[in-house]
């Protein structure tokens, strides 16, 4: 256990350290094409290209993809350093990848027109983006799990060409020291030095730890550079869920969840509605007239007033219902599994798996808590890194549970034979009377606890993006009324009890399953059954958490 917890603690440093490599300089081919520079994202540092204007990059015996990024995007550079840097070194001039900055208004039209041509639904757009011949790539998972094997099968097959792709020229491709900029753009913070007639203003909803936030800040940040009008002003769900809820209402909608962008009396709610084409029609209406900041005219007494109308008209039973069906975690159910397969192979019994099992909970019980008291502040500043570290959480517990399968699978043909002796999944006898020895006194039982108490705090924190989209920041908004604070707060337990029950219900089952001696001359009994059953939980649960980060 002791070598588990350094492992994840490993990952989780290296997660944190990820944004650090955008200072470093990777050693490939690098170039954009046509590049218009955005106010807002920070290039990379200027960098080696191998390809001079003007001349036609193709190579037939290569292999030839274009790699769409932002320099201020973690997994982009997860992906470029250590997986598509890599293998150019390892492949050299058979590989040739071209970096596409779409911190620059060109190339991120360019990636609008990819997803198009390749038919990217608006709910996959994501980057970093890889586009081999006709396979397209999203997200470093996709990336790092397929490229070697497009690219081992394209060499042997004497090259793949550009992709093919509506108006791309590669002989446009031009190296990034002849990079030209855009015009100035104007932002909330321009004040005086930046002049507009017509100043568009949009107001845009974000939620801590939004994965599919990424993709809408990059949608927004090319849109102000095709359009310099167009002001952008950001708010947390959590902190401005009566002004998001007074926008919807005014724009015609009744849902209101993040990502959401509203412009004049217009609406864009969910990653699915918000596409640079469906925003771009409507800035092209306001782009003579403009658009003002409609939100000036918010009351915040009145919209206190509605989202409060809206609090009491909250049922205990949709509380309940949202919490039980949020309570369905399967990163939450895996780790927990985890411990008590854990504890069990150890020889530990009953009250121990109590004891683990209830700290486990009580930790993502004391995290939604807090969370729903104020820590999200907090966790707001850690912006995308916070997505990194539950991306690695989530692929190490997928790989905890795969391996588990295996070894169920392998315990499935033993007990068929009746070896039930020399099971996989048990640890040896002397190991174990080892064990036993050393945690007879029962210090080791606080350790475990300790250690289930801080990954239960941990996964909670994760699993933030994932909850309550309406309800929870309503909850949160109203915990700030006097009026309604102790209702808020009642809310948030009952919210939050009713999360960990499923928690609740796994661990009891485990602890019933190593006290009871007829409960486990059964299991005995149906060995194989049960090996089987246990396989298919533990594949579930790891294709589960896989297609969570993807």
């Amino acid at each position: 256990m002791k070598n588990n917890k350094i492992l994840l603690g490993l990952i989780i440093l290296a997660a944190w350290l990820v944004p650090a490599s955008v200072f470093l300089e990777p050693a490939g081919r690098v170039s954009v094409l046509n590049p218009v520079k955005f106010d807002n994202p920070a290039p990379l540092p200027t960098q080696p290209s191998l390809i001079e204007a003007g001349t036609l990059p193709c190579d037939p015996s290569a292999v030839h993809g274009l790699y769409f990024y932002s320099a201020d995007c973690p997994h982009c550079m997860d992906a470029l350093n250590n997986v598509l840097m890599p293998m150019q070194n390892e492949f050299g001039t058979r590989l040739d990848i071209r970096l596409i900055e779409i911190d620059y208004a060109d190339n991120y039209e360019l990636l609008i027109d990819a997803e198009e041509h390749f038919g990217v639904k608006a709910e996959e757009r994501a980057i970093p983006t890889l586009i081999i011949g006709d396979r397209v790539l999203i997200g470093v998972d996709a990336i790092r799990a397929e490229v070697r094997a497009i690219v081992e099968d394209g060499i042997r097959a004497g090259g793949i060409g550009w992709p093919e792709i509506p108006d791309f020229d590669p002989s446009a491709i031009i190296s990034e020291e002849n990079a030209s900029t855009n015009d100035q753009i104007c932002t909330l913070d321009s004040g005086e030095t930046c002049q507009t007639s017509a100043p568009i203003y949009a107001a845009y909803f974000y939620q801590t730890g939004c994965d599919s936030c990424s993709r809408v800040e990059a949608d927004l940040a090319y849109l102000r550079a095709r359009y310099p009008q167009l002001i952008v002003e950001k708010f947390n769900v959590y902190d401005h869920a009566g002004l998001g809820l007074w926008l919807a209402e005014r724009a015609g909608r009744k849902e209101f969840h993040s990502p959401a962008v509203f412009i004049g009396n217009q609406a864009w709610i969910g990653e699915g509605e918000i596409t640079p084409e469906a925003l771009e029609t409507a800035l092209k209406c306001y782009q003579q007239e403009g658009a003002p900041k409609v939100w000036e005219s918010y009351n915040p007494e009145m919209g206190s007033s509605n989202i409060a109308e809206r609090f009491r008209q909250m049922s205990w039973l949709t509380v309940i219902l949202a919490g039980l069906v949020d309570g369905l975690n399967p990163c939450a159910f895996a780790t927990l599994i985890f411990f008590v397969s854990y504890l069990t192979l150890s020889g530990r019994k009953g009250r121990e798996v109590i004891a683990v099992g209830a700290a486990f909970t009580l930790g993502v019980f004391a995290a939604y808590l807090v969370i729903g008291l104020g820590l999200y502040k907090v966790l707001d500043l850690l912006g995308n890194t916070l997505n990194i570290i539950a991306r690695w959480v989530y692929i190490l517990t997928a790989v905890l549970c795969f391996g588990l399968g295996l070894f169920s699978i392998m315990d499935y043909f033993k007990a068929r034979q009746g070896q039930l002796d020399d099971m996989a999944l048990k640890l040896p006898e002397a190991l174990r009377m080892r064990i036993n020895k050393v945690i007879r006194k029962g210090r080791s039982s606080e350790a475990y606890a300790a250690g289930a108490f801080m990954s239960g705090l941990l996964i909670a924190i994760l699993e933030l993006a994932c909850t309550g989209q309406v309800y929870l920041p309503t909850i949160i908004f109203v915990s700030s009324m006097p009026e309604l604070k102790l209702r808020a707060i009642f809310f948030l337990v009952l919210y939050n009890l009713l999360f960990i029950l499923p928690l609740v219900v796994v661990f009891i089952l485990a602890y019933f399953g190593t006290t009871s001696k007829e409960l486990t001359k059964f299991l005995q009994k149906h060995a194989a059954t049960v090996k089987i059953g246990m396989a298919i939980v533990f594949f579930a649960l790891a294709v589960w958490l896989v297609l969570s980060v993807l």
